[in-house]
């Protein structure tokens, strides 16, 4: 059974649990980073047997609208406008995700020799893994290969071994691939690191290891150990796992300052939430500095959400010669999703056409969307004053309530959510018929956020349903984030009077 090493001793515990609520009160000058780093020391040593909570920055930071993190203006007490951690929106989508999801977009593959033949495959056995492996694959719930895995896991499994670039969004099953390729590549016999993966932060660390855990069930001669702050280890001591995961600070520090991997050994390297990795403080620089020290023909497989131009960058400093796997950009269609846009003066009008249109609809499920987590608040007790079935998420909340949360409205035990954009990513539900914008996406200039407005009204009309998505306006500004939606997206957005039933009915039938 893999099993991990952790330092449970309770003056240890009370002495960080000490440092913990100081280095709270100097939050506001600290780095994010420096804040993860204390919550790293401090959860690793209470329980790692249970789920970790959400990683949770300075209390006066918020991320800016690339999911960057910068102060909270004075004055909004932490009640503005919030935005999306991508290390946070990661954790959670892996925390909601367990099962693969339904992804329609095809796979381009460009390999670094194009006269090599290209292989794919359709069933887990075509790979001919060990049959403990197999039965670890089964035994997680995996039936067939993901449209993903099809084409990385030849790769990953290849010899000579070959580097790899991939795309892949949570859910799409890339850990579970990169996992299994970690588990087919190690020699059981080998008391030594031999696989080193690194993730940005210690809860996605803890979740990738936990599908390892999973995966190698039936492997009882391969054994994981995580680098993260506050697993301690013994200077000098020479790591027996053969696979370890862990945070790139940690795991340099276990490279270089402790001895504890041998960086000459290691035969695979993989780097996953390479997006979120250089979104972190200090942690691109890290992870260049641990594979500076790998050997040449260490396999390299590197794995992002995102392929902007920083991520681009940094992946030809990291991987040689790469196989690239990526997503073709499926162009969103919103042809099942009727537009329309409901006038309104204050939030009080915007309340009642709100209940209003619910009244008319028949609604499976409905998302409404808010600027603020004030705002959300508010909705969220009058609607359930209404007899609503009301959830609320916002980004006060841990990770796992958050997933926690969107696991009962998914269930069905409630019927409205109300969020903040927090939760305008990612989220497939598919009898949401209604989306709602309480109040319109813009930008950090106050023009049409376009990006947030699809992302937020792609909730509905999944899978080729049929879907709802009502803007509510209450100003010319407003009218005008219509107008730039509008030309955007070469749609026209109706205008809807949620007092006249009749015209309702007409509209949205």
């Amino acid at each position: 059974m893999l099993t991990s090493n952790f330092c449970t001793k309770r003056k240890k515990v009370a002495r960080l649990e000490k440092k913990l609520h100081k280095n709270c009160l100097k939050m506001s000058q600290n780095s994010w980073a420096a804040a993860v780093d204390v919550q790293e020391a401090t959860s690793s040593q209470l329980d790692f047997s249970k789920k970790v909570s959400g990683v949770r920055g300075p209390r006066n930071m918020i991320g800016d609208i690339n999911g960057n993190i910068m102060p909270v203006k004075a004055g909004n007490g932490g009640w503005g406008e919030e935005r999306v951690n991508l290390a946070e929106q990661s954790l959670l989508n892996k925390l909601i995700r367990r099962s693969l999801v339904r992804n329609r977009n095809q796979v381009e593959v460009l390999q670094a020799d194009p006269n090599s033949p290209l292989y794919s495959v359709k069933t887990f056995e075509e790979l001919r893994l060990k049959p403990e492996l197999l039965k670890g694959v089964y035994n997680m719930g995996f039936n067939r290969p993901s449209r993903i895995q099809e084409n990385a896991l030849p790769m990953m499994l290849a010899q000579p071994p070959q580097n790899l670039i991939a795309q892949s969004q949570s859910g799409t099953g890339k850990t579970a691939a990169f996992s299994l390729a970690m588990l087919s590549h190690v020699n059981p016999d080998n008391k030594w690191t031999q696989c080193l993966c690194i993730a940005p932060t210690y809860e996605l660390a803890l979740q990738t290891g936990q599908v390892i855990e999973q995966m190698g069930k039936f492997c009882p001669d391969v054994k994981l150990a995580y680098a993260i702050r506050g697993n301690r280890m013994e200077r000098g001591a020479k790591l027996q796992q053969q696979i370890v995961i862990g945070t790139p600070g940690t795991v340099h520090d276990w490279c270089t300052k402790y001895k504890l991997i041998d960086p000459k050994k290691i035969t695979m390297f993989v780097l996953d939430e390479a997006d979120v990795m250089i979104a972190t403080q200090g942690h691109r620089d890290q992870s260049i500095r641990i594979h500076r020290q790998l050997p040449m023909n260490c396999q390299m497989l590197f794995f992002s959400a995102t392929f902007e131009d920083s991520v681009w960058r940094f992946a030809e400093q990291i991987v040689p010669e790469p196989n690239i796997i990526r997503l073709k950009r499926e162009e969103e269609t919103l042809d099942t999703i009727k537009q329309f846009y409901v006038n309104c003066k204050e939030k009080e009008d915007k309340f009642t056409a709100l209940c209003n249109l619910y009244g008319a609809l028949t609604i499976a499920q409905a998302m409404i969307f808010c600027k603020t987590r004030k705002m959300a608040a508010w909705l969220a007790e009058s609607l359930t004053k209404e007899g609503h079935q009301v959830a609320l998420l916002s980004g006060e909340m841990t990770v796992e309530q958050r997933a926690a949360v969107i696991e009962r409205f998914r269930s069905g035990k409630e019927k409205v959510l109300v969020t903040t954009n927090v939760c305008s990513r990612g989220i497939d539900v598919e009898q949401v018929s209604l989306v709602v914008n309480f109040e319109l996406p813009v930008d950090l200039d106050g023009n049409a956020d376009n990006d947030t407005y699809l992302h937020r009204i792609g909730r509905t009309g999944r899978f080729g349903r049929r879907g709802f998505a009502v803007n509510m306006v209450d100003s010319q500004h407003s009218m005008d984030i219509i107008k730039q939606i509008e030309m955007h997206f070469n749609r026209k957005i109706i205008k809807l009077d949620t007092s006249n039933l009749e015209e309702m009915e007409n509209l949205i039938s």
